[in-house]
């Protein structure tokens, strides 16, 4: 590994994620039609733009913004770097990487969290009423912001339920090639469950992702994709001078039950193979 954090993190960037392959997103949420049911799930996946108006971003960005700098907050944070070593606002925001269980700490964020319009595509995904099971703010900091290496969400435990959960991440700054915009592989939820590893991350192992069936999903501020359980996805480092901040939700459907220990560690370990990463 080179001692450069900038060029290591370049260096997996180039490996891991391809750049030429750009989808395009629904302009908007009345665009979306039963046609776009069926593409989610053959896919994995659909992005659609303006599905929060600016107002709404930018009251999501005040709100993120008041808990990244609330001592006292309810909600909780995840740093990069011990709390004594940060000395200013700026060192603290680029110190945190992620916000989470912050709906019921800022009515700002319960309210995007049970927006009706993210409500009512979900529903027509899922098939049926959905449930919030997480919340969090995904944050990639100029100049370094950590890679989210391949992986599937329902192979983190407070995700494993017995139904496919939907995944919504919505862009609260513009989400480009250049400052970690979300990266897919399509239809590769319809592979299954795949053992994860601790590597980077807990991730699939990198020689099992195939990178070149990575397509890359710009948004703008508001813009959305809702993506399978067990849709394959990363995002890259940020090695731009612009900020990448995003909300995230899970919902899974209102009847799911959580995975046993013993299934979720058949599902996603390599606990039967004894394979190595």
């Amino acid at each position: 590994m080179t001692s450069n954090p900038l060029q290591h993190a370049e260096d997996i960037n180039s490996r891991m994620y391809q750049f030429d392959r750009i989808h395009a997103p629904l302009p908007s949420a009345g665009a979306f039609t039963d046609e776009h049911v069926k593409q989610y799930r053959e896919q994995g996946f659909i992005a659609i733009e303006q599905l929060l108006t600016p107002d709404e971003v930018h009251a999501s960005i005040a709100a993120i913004m008041r808990i990244m700098m609330d001592p006292d907050t309810k909600a909780k944070i995840q740093f990069t770097k011990p709390r004594h070593e940060l000395h200013s606002d700026e060192e603290r925001e680029l110190a945190i990487r992620k916000v989470y269980e912050y709906v019921d700490a800022d009515p700002v964020l319960h309210a995007a969290a049970y927006h009706p319009v993210i409500g009512a595509i979900v529903e027509r995904l899922l098939g049926e009423q959905p449930k919030l099971v997480q919340d969090q703010a995904l944050l990639k900091p100029p100049f370094g912001g950590g890679e989210k290496p391949w992986h599937q969400d329902m192979a983190y435990g407070n995700l494993s339920y017995e139904q496919a959960v939907v995944g919504v991440w919505i862009a609260l700054d513009e989400a480009g090639l250049d400052n970690g915009c979300m990266h897919v592989i399509p239809q590769s939820h319809m592979d299954g469950a795949t053992p994860h590893y601790a590597v980077r991350d807990w991730q699939i192992c990198d020689a099992n992702v195939p990178v070149n069936k990575d397509v890359a999903i710009p948004l703008k501020p508001g813009g959305a994709l809702f993506f399978h359980g067990l849709l394959y996805h990363g995002t890259p480092f940020n090695c731009s001078d612009q900020r990448r901040r995003a909300l995230q939700f899970h919902y899974a459907p209102a009847a799911a039950a959580k995975m046993s220990p013993g299934e979720y560690k058949r599902m996603f370990t390599n606990a039967l193979t004894s394979a190595e990463c």
